[in-house]
């Protein structure tokens, strides 16, 4: 059975249909691209699957779960995490605070422990902080704990939002252009950490992302869409030469690559 399910899903605002008919699945530990030019419907797409749109037509089906109708929260609980592709953190808040916000989608205590501090509450508050820190370990961010998130650079504010995702614990990861911004460097660090997480976590990935060399060098399978419409998937090499993806998209892009 597939983790993820897209079967036939349609996204109309008004006249406009943003994304249409698409159909795709995603396995168990799978690291998945989406591509296509800009107002292909991607991003819409991805707010189809964490609940922040409700699909006009179709179905989101996601570890058996038909999610459809579900708050964004619901969709959290159940294992889909999410980055942005204009980075959205709490940025009056630390960088460990905003992982601890996010870890708290998993906290084992209740109202009541909370408003009491009770024993349970503060080995609660104990572990999530401890967990908090591991987390920034992982992406070299630990020594920034207390800093602001407004004040890191640009690089690091990617890696704590792919941070503050993977402290829900998330079966699947989607990031929304997470090499927007990014000099070359920046990104070759983000192909690592993109297959890092894959691995250490053992999660699904997919991604939405201009930059083809990422996409090739480490997509298994890609996914094009184009005015809304699904008009190939494929392993890269497929994508590659496929003469509708080329014209639609890639063209000149694949130089070098």
């Amino acid at each position: 059975m597939s983790l993820l399910d897209v079967k036939n899903v349609t996204m109309r605002f008004g006249g406009l249909t943003a994304v249409k008919d698409v159909t795709f699945s995603v396995g168990t530990n799978d690291l998945v691209a989406v591509i296509g030019p800009n107002g292909a419907g991607k991003t819409t797409l991805f707010n189809t699957i964490t609940g922040i749109y409700t699909p006009t037509e179709g179905s989101v089906t996601f570890d058996g779960q038909l999610v459809n109708a579900k708050k964004a929260s619901a969709i959290t609980d159940l294992g889909i995490a999410r980055t942005f592709q204009n980075i959205r953190l709490f940025n009056n808040l630390t960088v460990i605070d905003n992982i601890k916000i996010a870890r708290h989608t998993r906290i084992n205590y209740s109202f009541f422990d909370g408003i009491f501090k009770t024993k349970k509450y503060r080995e609660e508050e104990k572990k999530i902080e401890a967990d908090s820190i591991e987390l920034l370990k992982l992406f070299h961010l630990d020594d920034k704990k207390d800093y602001l998130a407004k004040n890191l650079p640009y690089g690091a504010q990617r890696k704590l939002e792919m941070a503050r995702a993977l402290a829900t614990k998330p079966k699947l990861l989607l990031l929304d252009e997470p090499a927007a911004g990014m000099n070359p460097t920046e990104t070759k660090e983000l192909s690592n950490l993109i297959r890092f997480i894959r691995e250490q976590f053992n999660i699904s990935v997919i991604l939405i992302e201009h930059d083809m060399n990422l996409v090739m060098q480490i997509a298994e399978k890609i996914h094009v869409l184009d005015y809304g419409n699904l008009i190939a998937s494929g392993m890269p090499a497929e994508i590659q030469n496929n003469k509708k993806v080329i014209e639609a998209y890639l063209g000149a892009d694949l130089e070098g690559v």
